[in-house]
């Protein structure tokens, strides 16, 4: 795309309105857009672009913050005479801004409640300054967004009215300054002053303000009236997902944390190895203690350098089958309480043709949504099956008390030999793992400890398409790894108990 000077001209006058001065904006924007062509650009010029259109877009957002905010007051009848929204046929401002702009109602309210705040308001003959004047001005300069300005005005809003306006208008200034990086008489001298913060970074800053000034109301104390309760429920299944929905308090959240972190941290990971062989477990434990020792100097986040190509998942489908871990972990655990007499557990239907076939889907009890048939397959692999014959009518003809599934002593054999999942370099807890019919029970696979390997749950219910090959000879595990990892095509022994060598695994 050839670059041409750009020039627009505008004079507007009393007698030219500012809709009209906005319609040639409009119309240079639109032109420039008819000729932006993105796939062209350079790196440096695409990035420039975006900051540039980025700009315009947060002076563009503060323009209808305003307006929209201002059409809801000459709407409200409380305060003018004559409702602007009923001269126009609409029973509300709110219902005049959607007519308009074709927004939501929803977003229009937002820009309503962000405006009412950042405005300049005309009370009986006088003006009153906007409740948020530094808010305001960032915004009508377009240093900060929507988005950020929308947490810093929600979060100072609801500190109480008995602190001290001096110490509201301090968080105020601090905060837009960190939206903005500049540097101000509140963060002089602090570390990343001048550093402007994302709108989600915002947010904690918000929440670090209201704890310093309104400690008893941001963190009530146990036992009160107002203190948060964690609560937890599932919404309605869509999209083979079940959402999850409630909230947790920070303590919650902080052990929730704990778990993940130690589970996601860097030093999890395995020391890394020349091509065509694994390393051993001397070089593993080192690397452990160096990755351990960086972590807590600081130099190494936990989970920030997770190595994708060994492990694809993101880190929210990580922390969910950790919590996947947690619950299956919690069911077998002795101490867990009984239902019935039984230890929980979950109980899956499916269609003997259907199983064997490797079609159509199961049925968890208590669970309206189907499992796929895979999913099946991998649980019945894993905690075995009773088969149950029924006739035409429903009528129970046959129960079968052949169950295919590891016993607890040979789990326990199992767990003593692998010491956990046997894909090297996984160090999923050891109580985590599932067993696994190397010959698929399906095919004439036993269930007995040389046919039997551990796996966590990922590397169990990806085993069929991950590339990893497992076979036991001698009574021992080797396994071979994908081709696109680049460590040859050799048997290479797996993960074992570390009591098995002198110095541990």
């Amino acid at each position: 795309m050839e670059s041409e000077p750009v020039s627009l001209i505008i004079t507007p006058t009393t007698d030219t309105p500012v809709a009209a001065v906005m319609a040639q904006v409009q119309a240079l924007l639109v032109d420039v857009m008819a000729e932006l062509q993105t796939h062209l650009l350079s790196d440096d010029d695409v990035l420039g672009s975006l900051s540039a259109m980025e700009g315009i877009g947060r002076l563009v957002d503060a323009g209808r913050v305003m307006l929209a905010a201002d059409v809801d007051a000459r709407s409200d009848t409380r305060t003018q005479n004559e409702s602007l929204a009923r001269t126009r046929g609409c029973a509300t401002g709110t219902d005049l801004i959607t007519m308009v702009t074709r927004v939501s109602a929803r977003e229009a309210k937002r820009r309503v409640r962000l405006g009412a705040k950042t405005r300049i308001t005309q009370v009986v003959g006088a003006t009153l300054p906007p409740r948020y004047p530094v808010v305001a001005d960032a915004l009508t300069n377009g240093t900060i967004g929507v988005d950020a300005a929308e947490q810093i005005v929600t979060g100072l809003s609801d500190l109480p009215s008995f602190l001290a306006p001096t110490d509201v208008d301090a968080a105020e200034r601090g905060l837009v300054a960190s939206a903005t990086g500049t540097v101000t008489a509140e963060n002089e001298g602090l570390p990343n002053a001048g550093f402007a913060f994302p709108a989600d970074l915002i947010r904690g800053q918000v929440l670090q303000w209201k704890a310093l000034l309104d400690p008893d109301g941001t963190a009530p104390a146990e036992g009160t009236v107002m203190a948060a309760r964690s609560t937890f429920g599932f919404g309605q299944f869509r999209d083979g997902l079940y959402p999850l929905r409630g909230g947790v308090t920070p303590e919650l959240r902080g052990v929730m944390n704990g778990i993940f972190d130690t589970y996601l941290s860097a030093h999890s990971q395995p020391v890394p190895a020349e091509p065509g062989r694994f390393p051993t477990a001397e070089e593993q434990a080192t690397h452990e203690a160096e990755e351990q020792a960086r972590i807590d100097a600081g130099e190494v986040i936990p989970g920030a350098d997770q190595l994708e190509a060994l492990d694809p998942r993101t880190g929210g489908e990580k922390r969910a089958d950790i919590l996947r871990g947690v619950f299956a972990a919690a069911a077998r655990d002795k101490n867990t309480p009984t239902m019935g007499g039984a230890a929980p557990l979950v109980m899956v239907h499916v269609n003997a043709k259907d199983l064997l076939d490797g079609t159509g889907v199961g049925w968890a009890d208590g669970v309206e949504a189907p499992l796929s048939i895979s999913t099946v397959q991998r649980l019945v692999c894993a905690g075995g099956m009773q088969k149950i014959v029924f006739a035409a009518n429903g009528e129970v003809l046959q129960l079968d008390m052949t169950t295919r599934f590891f016993t607890r002593v040979q789990r326990r054999a199992i767990l003593a030999r692998d010491g956990g999942c046997v894909i090297p370099g996984c160090l999923s807890p050891p109580n985590w793992a599932e067993m696994h019919h190397v010959i698929p029970w399906y095919r004439g696979g036993p269930t007995n400890v040389n046919n039997g390997v551990a796996l966590c749950w990922y590397h169990h219910h990806t085993i069929d398409t991950s590339g990893w090959l497992i076979q036991l000879v001698d009574g021992a595990v080797h396994v071979k790894a994908p081709p696109w990892m680049g460590l040859g095509g050799d048997w290479l022994p797996a993960n074992q108990h570390r009591a098995h060598t002198a110095l541990g695994r």
